[in-house]
């Protein structure tokens, strides 16, 4: 970086630098019913009688119905602009959230109750979140995208302890309740004050004018984007890699328990792809402002063939828990470069709609994955050959976004360089 770039950089954050905690933070809206789900199982269970599927299967209506509905969040996102679809999103998913404790223990009503929740979680997306921080960061765009996903991942390690303690001190019902308040009352305020992009501006430029948000944002339309070859390689790239995390995440503890680990040693080996995860989105923040992308993605996503290769050959708590580093660091990396690559090879007008149908490709993965990893165990009585199918799937999804050529212009938000 040369000495101008540097200052820009500084400059950006100097002025910007509460919108990535202030989006981190209502991205927590997005995975907060997730996380917290697992400390409420066994209270549910004992009160309703429910099995652990009954229960989990909540999250299967969200997801599926986020994944239908993103592409329309995406859309109000560009018109609109992320602050008033964020600000409704995140009063919303408190709301539904909090209702859960309203439960009655009927299976009808919980699945209600997770159909409102489906639809908070679409107005709590990634998208929203960083379709504000990529307007207003260029030269540290990176590190700004790194940060706001970051948040998720320390209250993915907050949330089962938090949750775990309300229920103990306050009965599971008023914990519901409890977390969805306490975390709008940090949010909220944080996004009135400090949520608020570029395409904001716009609005507030045009007056009583109908406008809209994005419209004089740079970058293609969709229409272009729709037939560009590099666009539809993000979107395999993201649904052969979430097929990947999501199954490797949710299979981690058996595989080692299969090779012969305690379930205390395999949980504590599986809690280092978390922190990992972490230190990889910062990495790769860093390493995205200073080097091509597209290179930086071709190792990123690579790496999980590493994990397969020592899982499937190590035989030591030693080796086990570099695959998990690794296998984490790598998870760290997605999401950051297929946000960064879609905003500088497509630009921001119409960056909510675009990136939306790259998270529903990777909705895809993310729902077979698990599944199909389970599946080949009970087919097979071994992981071995799941974490075999892992190798060329890694391979592809890193060649197609690693083999991409530099694109012909980098869309920039023209804030840099003052």
């Amino acid at each position: 970086m040369t000495e101008t770039a540097m200052l820009s950089a500084r400059e950006e954050w100097k002025r910007y630098w509460t919108l990535p905690l202030a989006a981190g933070l209502g991205n927590v809206g997005s995975i907060i019913h997730i996380y917290a789900l697992g400390a409420f199982m066994a209270p549910l269970s004992a009160e309703f009688g429910w099995s652990r599927a009954e229960i989990s299967s909540g999250i299967t209506v969200s997801n599926s119905g986020t994944a239908l509905l993103g592409l329309m969040v995406g859309i109000l996102v560009d018109r609109l602009g992320p602050r008033k679809v964020g600000l409704v999103g995140a009063t919303a998913m408190a709301v539904a959230f909090g209702l859960l404790g309203t439960a009655t223990g009927t299976y009808a009503n919980w699945v209600l109750l997770w159909l409102g929740i489906a639809f908070a979680a679409t107005a709590t997306q990634t998208t929203i979140w960083t379709s504000a921080v990529t307007s207003r960061f260029d030269r540290s765009r990176g590190i700004a995208i790194a940060l706001t996903i970051a948040v998720n991942g320390a209250a993915a390690t907050l949330l089962p302890i938090l949750s775990t303690l309300a229920i103990g001190g306050l009965g599971w019902r008023h914990a519901f309740f409890a977390l969805a308040g306490g975390w709008i009352a940090i949010t909220l305020p944080m996004l009135l004050l400090f949520f608020r992009g570029a395409a904001e501006e716009h609005i507030a430029a045009a007056g009583s004018q109908k406008v809209v948000a994005s419209a004089n944002l740079p970058g293609l339309e969709v229409k272009q984007v729709l037939t560009a070859l590099p666009f539809w390689r993000l979107a395999l790239a993201g649904c052969l890699f979430s097929f990947v995390a999501m199954s490797m995440i949710v299979h981690f503890v058996p595989i080692l328990t299969d090779r012969g680990l305690s379930p205390v040693e395999a949980a504590s080996i599986a809690g280092i792809v978390g922190i990992a995860s972490i230190g990889g989105r910062f990495v790769t923040g860093y390493l995205l402002d200073r080097f091509p992308a597209e290179r930086v993605a071709l190792v990123g996503l690579s790496l999980p063939v590493l994990s397969a290769l020592l899982l499937l050959n190590g035989h030591s708590v030693f080796a086990y828990s570099v695959a998990a580093a690794i296998a984490g660091f790598s998870l760290g990396a997605e999401l950051d470069v297929l946000i960064y690559l879609t905003s500088r090879r497509f630009g921001l007008k119409r960056f909510g709609t675009l990136f939306s149908i790259i998270m529903l490709s990777m909705s895809v993965g993310t729902s077979t994955g698990p599944l199909t990893a389970g599946w080949i165990f009970d087919r097979f009585g071994s992981y071995d050959n799941y974490l075999l199918l892992v190798i060329p799937l890694v391979l592809i999804a890193a060649l197609s976004v690693g083999t991409l050529r530099p694109a012909a212009q980098s869309w920039q938000t023209g804030q840099s360089g003052h």
